[in-house]
């Protein structure tokens, strides 16, 4: 993942900083708690595309 991309990337939905999950292939945002997938190097940045994250899982 490109790291000028990756420092101009917001969540669409509240415009907060998200959080890069290499092994996982996913944005986060901490505030949403959603998970943005990234397929084949692009981020997906749509809301209908996003994972929601359960309560029990940990965000760094």
């Amino acid at each position: 993942m490109d790291k000028k991309l990756l420092d101009i990337l917001v969540c669409p939905l509240c415009k907060g900083p998200l959080v890069y999950k290499k092994d996982d292939k996913e944005l986060i945002c901490k505030a949403d708690r959603l998970a943005y997938p990234i397929r084949d190097d692009i981020p997906v940045m749509l809301e209908d595309e996003a994972r929601a994250l359960p309560a029990d899982e940990e965000v760094e």
